[in-house]
Parts: C-alpha cells; sequence; structure tokens
C-alpha cells in the first residue's frame, strides 16, 4: 500500500458490558458457524457481511429458504425508530460464500450480534465483515537515473545484469489496485482488463461491474469515508504500480518499468474510500483464470498478481479460498505487507499463507520507517521515493504524468516485476513454492 495515499484511520474500540457479552454467548448454539470478528474493528460501522453456506445446504439450493434464515438473523436485531432491520443478499461470490447487505448501517455491537445471529443457522460455515481495503508505488529513459531502486547499489534490486537475459517477454501480470490511466510510457503494455468494483458511489462510472477498468479517481472530501477520516484527492494508485512493473523502456521517454516486456492487466477493485473485500476476492480468482458468475472469462491468465492494497485484521476465509484457488491454478501472489510500522501478522492480506509479503526498504538499504516488519515478511524492496507513471488530475484524470511514492505498495511491484522475469526464462512454468 502506498503511504501518502493511506490516511490514518482513527480506531474506535467497543467494549461490551459482561451480562452483553454473555447473553450473546449463552444465545450461540453449539453447532453455530465461525464468527470471524478481526474485521469489525476496521471501521466504527458495517453494512456488508460475507457467509458461507454449507455446501448442499438449503439456502444454496434454494432463494426462499436463504431469503428465510437472513430474515430470522435480522429480526435478532434492535429495531431503528420503529422500522425492522433488512437484511438482502447481494450476489454470491466465485469462492461460493455469499455478500449480504443491510439496509442501515450498524455499529460494532449490532455488527458483531448480526453476525452470530447468521451463524446461528447450523447451515452457517462461517460469517466475516466485508471488510474495506485501501491502497498501500541501462535504458535510455529520461528519468532512469532518478529510479535508484534500478541502481547498482546494494540497496537496489540489480536488475541490470538481469535484463540480459530477461525482459519478461510472455508474461501477464495482473494488478489489483485502482485501475489504469491513459498514459504514453505504459499503454504498449496494457492488456484488457476488467473494472469488479460493484458498488456505484465507489466506482463513480455510473453503474457496477464492467469491462472498463479506467481509473475514475478515488478522491473524498473531508468525514466522506468515514468521520474524522480527512480528504484526499486522486491517488491514480494503478498507473503508479503498473509503471514499476512494466513501464515501456529504452523509448526515450519517462521512466523504466522492473520487466519491461511483460504485459499488465489492470483489474479494478479500489474507488472512492477503497474496495471491499468480496469484489477483490471474486478479482483474484478472475485474474489467475478462475471463474466469476456473469463475468466473461480472462482472455489472458496472470502468472504473477500484484495486491498493494490491504487493512487491519487476521486473514480472511474468503481471502485464502481466494489465494489457494489462484495459487492452484499456478498464478503467484505478491502482497504489500503495509505502512502501519508494525508486525505484518495484523496487516490483511500481507498475513495470509501462500502470498509473498513485501517490505519497503530505503535507498540507503534500510527498512522504511513506515513499513510493517516481522517474522511473516518474505522480502523487502525498494518502497520509498519511487518514481513512476501517474497521472496529472487532482480528481478526474487528466494528462500523463510522473510522481515519486513511498510505500510498501511501491516495493511489492517491484517483486512481481522479477518474478514475470524469472518466469520470462524458466524453461517451463515455475509453480508459485518455485518461485
Amino acid at each position: 500500500m502506498s503511504q501518502v495515499t493511506q490516511p490514518r484511520v482513527r480506531r474506535v474500540w467497543v467494549v461490551l458490558g459482561a451480562s452483553v457479552l454473555s447473553s450473546l454467548l449463552l444465545a450461540t448454539p453449539a453447532l453455530a458457524g465461525d464468527v470471524q470478528l478481526s474485521g469489525l474493528q476496521s471501521a466504527p460501522t458495517h453494512q456488508r457481511f460475507i457467509v458461507k453456506y454449507r455446501d448442499g445446504s438449503a439456502p444454496v439450493a434454494n432463494t426462499t429458504a436463504l431469503a428465510s434464515s437472513l430474515k430470522t438473523a435480522a429480526a435478532g436485531i434492535a429495531s431503528n425508530q420503529g422500522r425492522a432491520l433488512g437484511l438482502q443478499q447481494v450476489r454470491r461470490l466465485a469462492v461460493g460464500s455469499t455478500v449480504v447487505r443491510t439496509d442501515r448501517a450498524l455499529d460494532q455491537a449490532e455488527s458483531e450480534l448480526l453476525m452470530r445471529k447468521l451463524a446461528a443457522d447450523p447451515n452457517v460455515e462461517y460469517v466475516e465483515v466485508d471488510q474495506i481495503m485501501r491502497a498501500t508505488l541501462t535504458p535510455n529513459d529520461t528519468r532512469f537515473s532518478e529510479q535508484w531502486g534500478f541502481g547498482t547499489s546494494n540497496a537496489s534490486i540489480n536488475v541490470r545484469p538481469a535484463w540480459d537475459k530477461a525482459t519478461g517477454t510472455g508474461v501477464v501480470v495482473a494488478v489489483i489496485d485502482t485501475g489504469i490511466t491513459n498514459h504514453p510510457d505504459l499503454n504498449a503494455n496494457i492488456l484488457p482488463g476488467y473494472d469488479f468494483i460493484s458498488d456505484a458511489a465507489m466506482a463513480r462510472d455510473g453503474g457496477g461491474r464492467d469491462s472498463n477498468p479506467n481509473d475514475e479517481g478515488d478522491w473524498y472530501g473531508d468525514n466522506e469515508c468515514q468521520a474524522g477520516y480527512p480528504g484526499s484527492n486522486s491517488s491514480w494508485h494503478g498507473t503508479h504500480v503498473a509503471g514499476t512493473v512494466a513501464a515501456v523502456t529504452n523509448n526515450s521517454t519517462g521512466v523504466a518499468g522492473t520487466a519491461f516486456n511483460a504485459k499488465v492487466v489492470p483489474v479494478r477493485v479500489l474507488g472512492k474510500c477503497g474496495g471491499y473485500t468480496s469484489d477483490i476476492a471474486d478479482a483474484i480468482v478472475w485474474a489467475s483464470g478462475g471463474t466469476v458468475s456473469g463475468v466473461p472469462a480472462n482472455a489472458n491468465p496472470a502468472e504473477v498478481i500484484n495486491l498493494s492494497l490491504g487493512g487491519g485484521g487476521s486473514c480472511s476465509t474468503t481471502y485464502q479460498n481466494a489465494i489457494n484457488g489462484a495459487v492452484g491454478r499456478g498464478t503467484t501472489v505478491v502482497v504489500a505487507a503495509g505502512n502501519s510500522n508494525t508486525n505484518v501478522s495484523s496487516s490483511v492480506p500481507a498475513n495470509c499463507p501462500n502470498v509473498i509479503a513485501v517490505a519497503a526498504t530505503t535507498s540507503a538499504g534500510a527498512r522504511a520507517s513506515f513499513s510493517n516488519y516481522g517474522t511473516g515478511i518474505d522480502i523487502s524492496a525498494p518502497g520509498q521515493g519511487i518514481l513512476s507513471t501517474l497521472n496529472s488530475g487532482t480528481t478526474t484524470p487528466g494528462s500523463a504524468s510522473y510522481a515519486s511514492y513511498n510505500g510498501t505498495s511501491m516495493a511489492a511491484p517491484h517483486v512481481a516485476g522479477v518474478v514475470a522475469l524469472m518466469q520470462s526464462v524458466a524453461p517451463s512454468p515455475l509453480s508459485p513454492a518455485q518461485v
């Protein structure tokens, strides 16, 4: 995730009284599904949840049974100004779970109670919050000298000798991020992508999912995303990440890319205020060549996925199922470790098994002050003062530009690019474990 686009989130903690907690526990039957509470602290209120019903159970096979299950759970929540809580299905995910949405925002205590009520149905395997993730940035290119990560010091990735042997030809990297903008130093290496943002307000393109992965801008005003959350201009985060992976190189223009003959499939999941776990999970499945209901097949399945995004908590079952599916299809998943200067064990999806978690280093070869750390880190890469492709617009897209960003978001695409270099010269495709 990019440091410059990751505002500090004000944590709101809710303490349940002993009597309330006892009542909740007593109300939960022995056969209740797993209630995954780690996502509750990510925001003061929630409206979307992910429910996994057991395969072959009535709610899976019958919409009436599903509606009944949701109605029963909602009935356990106190009414608001005399109006009962509404709870409806949004859609099924590619990993088999179901996204549900309440008709009003629930505070953390209400959200936990609803999750436990949902899990009380013996047909339910698990319930979790549909958590919002946020963005976590010797050719003749004119600004190549400013790209210290491609230099020859001990702090760089020492890629220049590798370019004599590999440039990423024939390899596809999926950048799951804010989408892509028009850029002459990128366009030649961009393949058709997809927009997985299902929430129209987040998407800003007049609708839900579609085949246009263009970045419409992720700007927002003060308090728009949540109380106390300061406003921000558009980040063009996906364009910056894509440039580090595969900017067009040796074209006497701008910057170089790590694997400059690889191709990038831009997958849009982050918009205004971030993006939902459910959309990101479907994007991981699709990018790696899996099937997502209602979405055309990806004509260019990726050998590598870059996820420069994240949030707090533990790895959710939804993320893990999507990642495991991608790895099973032969796709290596590279994830930014996070910018909270804390142990990566608390940063999702970097803390999920089967990913490469990437920390950030400085031009002096030290850990960047913002970078997460710990035994869960697999590798580190340049992540401070990283120059790459960008856009000049403060809200909606403007002209093509370049800028330096800080963050583990900028470190991860260096690693994704190196994986592309490896795959481009491997006699046969390397498995994620081999990578």
